[in-house]
């Protein structure tokens, strides 16, 4: 199994006009721009999935609609409070494994610091392994069965500037 992680892209302060709670921050027009750009990058890559599961909260829910749609895989994102800050990455985990037919590759929208604690866990089996991951930045693990411990590989982390830059030169060969 390929699990993509994908932190959301650019959102507005919780200090502007019209934004109630950190819950309700939209991407900025900057961060809806770039996340297209990193969709086409996904689609430049060949890579696609079988599920998008998305934290509820508006700035990765903004990020994985535009992945899907982009991608054209709307029908396979579903909203998970798993996903949300604080949430709980075990019932995720458990959602992933036990789905029939078996997802060959799942896409992850969240947020920080709880994406890069996932990867830490999964690669390395604890908390102990420091990764920067920036807003649209994507990573790829591999593994045979998700489980809440030592169970993937790291195969690669993009920051949003590999992405735009793998997007741009998509675009150049159509």
């Amino acid at each position: 199994m390929n699990l993509y992680l994908l932190r959301h892209g650019i959102a507005v302060d919780t200090a502007e006009s019209g934004v109630a709670s950190d819950a309700e921050r939209p991407l900025t027009p900057r961060g809806r721009h770039r996340m297209l750009q990193i969709a086409h990058a996904m689609s430049a890559l060949g890579v696609s999935f079988d599920l998008i599961f998305s934290s509820p909260l508006v700035r990765a829910a903004e990020s994985a609609a535009i992945v899907a749609q982009c991608l054209q895989l709307r029908n396979k994102l579903k909203f998970t409070d798993d996903l949300m800050p604080g949430g709980n990455p075990r019932p995720l985990l458990r959602q992933i494994n036990q789905h029939r037919p078996r997802p060959k590759n799942v896409l992850l929208v969240g947020h920080e610091p709880y994406l890069s604690q996932l990867i830490a866990r999964l690669v390395a089996g604890n908390d102990g392994l420091a990764i920067e991951f920036k807003k649209g930045g994507l990573c790829k693990l591999e593994a045979t069965t998700l489980r809440w411990a030592r169970c993937a590989t790291l195969a690669w982390l993009l920051t949003p500037r590999h992405l735009v830059r793998i997007a741009g030169r998509g675009s150049d060969t159509e």
